[in-house]
């Protein structure tokens, strides 16, 4: 039994790997609820209690429980349930978001379970690139070609070659990289999931090529033009002494036709969403002596601010709005929406999901993430920059997963399925948290970093970081890019 390319041998796998058996006709049964097995099993093995083998009753049981609480809740997919109901009116649709149902709790299951669902879900994506064995297999392949996939868990340097130690769920192997497969192994992260190629040598894999899940060569395919434009705009940091308020207001008029000549005019009347990656205001105690820099010292003022401000947007324009790590919402990624009581300040144009979170737009694929990761990327790949960030974005493509080092300065929730593995290869990525601004496209998906609304803060300063404020990104479906700047003109 099939659906959706979901099969009885996929669940069983993801119950082995956290340690139970479930009867077939369980597996099939879970099989038929298509995109929302995941969530299933992360609530049968939550509500297992001890059990070995899971059965039918087990798995209705959660299903009960989770259509009950759906319908208790119905704020939690505010997106979602708007496109059910009002598919004509705005075309919103969230295709994944931790919101409302996260089930981590910190413990040492769910650190298992976290890394297993990585394994497994990029391994997929891996195995459809390359044939490869179990690493507890290869030695049974001495002197042939061999292809293993596994979790990168060190690297380190042996004269001009690099040492590799893969695991997988049989068992671990070391893969020696020497000219420009040693290039590629220099730049792996810990806890990425890469395949090799090579020969087995001893107990030792020779590495003729290190192959990475990457996203395909043209993307998912999406060119189709459409008759509308969607603006791509973070880190607004309401709150901050340092907020652009005159180059927001000016923001604002382009938006309702006032200000940018006839072409510009022509340009704002086609804009119908904005999408908005997350630090929506500066947050309180975020950065040591980060009182200095506010405005507001309030958290729920700042924003009261921020809906004030967002409220100046034409309502013919459907905002949606993300959170970062300045925001009032969990520090680990991935985070919920914004907490309810904060949404209530909203106007009804504007739209809540989590971070990251995968959604679309009359067909048209985003996938919206803050950005924090960048950080870990530019420290440990020196060839990367905050300058260029749609370079660091092409490597979050290529590894596809939006926090491929796990332990730096991306704090990284354990849940049981790893949601910030790229599944589903996006139309657009959006990224923020650096403020600086760069576009580009990798393999068919458009890529933008949407700079900031913040000016140089002193601690910013103090660290060295040069923002690019005020700029702001034009997306025509189909490719058409448009660059605006609101600061410094």
């Amino acid at each position: 039994m099939v659906i959706k390319n979901i099969d009885v041998a996929t669940v069983a796998k993801k119950f082995l790997v956290r340690g139970y058996n479930i009867n077939p006709k369980a597996a099939e049964l879970i099989c038929s609820f298509g995109e929302f097995y995941e969530e299933i099993i992360s609530e049968v093995c939550k509500m297992a209690d001890g059990k070995f083998i899971i059965g039918e009753e087990d798995v209705k049981a959660v299903v009960e429980k989770i259509k009950a609480r759906k319908s208790v809740k119905p704020e939690v997919r505010e997106v979602k349930k708007e496109k059910s109901e009002k598919k004509e009116n705005n075309g919103l649709r969230v295709i994944r978001d931790i919101t409302g149902i996260s089930v981590c709790e910190g413990k040492v299951e769910d650190f298992v379970c976290y890394f297993n669902s990585r394994l497994e879900k990029l391994s997929r994506i891996l195995r459809t690139r390359m044939h490869p064995v179990p690493i507890a297999y290869v030695g049974k392949r001495k002197m042939e070609k061999v292809s293993v996939v596994g979790m990168v868990t060190n690297v380190w340097e042996r004269g001009d070659r690099y040492v590799v130690q893969l695991e997988d769920s049989t068992g671990s192997l070391n893969c020696v990289a020497s000219g420009k497969t040693a290039e590629i192994a220099s730049e792996l992260l810990g806890d990425e999931v890469v395949g090799v190629t090579g020969t087995l040598r001893g107990n030792t894999l020779i590495a003729d090529r290190i192959v990475f899940p990457d996203v395909p060569v043209n993307g998912n395919g999406e060119k189709t033009k459409r008759d509308f434009s969607i603006i791509f705009i973070s880190d607004t940091h309401f709150g901050s002494k340092e907020f652009l308020e005159k180059e927001w207001k000016l923001f604002v008029k382009w938006l309702n036709g006032e200000v940018g000549g006839e072409k510009g005019q022509k340009l704002a009347e086609s804009v119908k969403y904005i999408v908005i990656a997350g630090d929506i205001v500066d947050g309180i105690g975020v950065y040591p002596e980060q009182e200095k820099d506010l405005a507001i010292m309030d958290i729920y003022g700042q924003y009261e601010s921020a809906a004030a401000h967002i409220d100046d947007i034409p309502k013919r324009i459907r905002v949606v709005i993300s959170p970062g790590n300045h925001d009032a919402v969990r520090q680990a990624e991935p985070q919920p929406a914004l907490p309810s009581e904060i949404r209530k300040l909203f106007s009804n144009n504007v739209y809540h999901v989590g971070n990251p979170a995968y959604i679309e737009i009359e067909g048209i694929k985003v996938l919206i993430y803050h950005g924090r990761s960048i950080d870990d990327m530019v420290a440990k790949i020196p060839r990367l920059s905050y300058e260029e960030p749609q370079k660091v974005m092409e490597e979050l493509l290529k590894r596809r997963h939006l926090s491929p080092m796990y332990g730096g300065r991306s704090p990284v929730a354990p849940e049981k399925e790893d949601y910030l593995v790229i599944d589903e290869v996006p139309d657009i990525l959006h990224c923020g948290h650096i403020h600086t601004y760069g576009t580009g496209f990798y393999r068919g998906v458009f890529m933008v970093n949407s700079s900031t609304w913040q000016a140089q803060t002193e601690f910013q300063k103090k660290v060295n970081l040069n923002p690019m404020p005020g700029n702001v990104a034009v997306y025509r479906p189909g490719g058409e890019v448009v660059r605006l700047r609101f600061y410094g003109e």
